[in-house]
């Protein structure tokens, strides 16, 4: 019995690089001025809502604080909090 690496993946494309869900999460989210929850690769978490964001970079813009450019590369995630406006 011969031994084949590509049988059963022919006719299988790959997914594709971008499916723009980011672009479309981050406009309704701004948007609606949702508050959200970004906690960075270094493990602070900070809060407020996202005013502008481009493909490298977010705005987040906060009540009480400086406003933060943070680039996406130190994003680990971005959550949208629940019941707050």
């Amino acid at each position: 019995m011969a031994f084949h690496a590509n049988a059963g993946k022919r006719g299988r494309t790959p997914p594709p690089d971008d499916t723009f869900e980011e672009v479309n999460f981050l406009k309704t989210l701004g948007e609606k001025q949702k508050q959200v929850t970004v906690k960075l690769m270094d493990g602070k978490i900070v809060q407020g809502w996202i005013e502008y964001y481009d493909k490298h970079m977010i705005r987040l813009t906060r009540d009480g604080e400086p406003n933060l450019f943070i680039f996406k590369h130190e994003i680990m995630y971005i959550a949208e909090d629940a019941g707050k406006k």
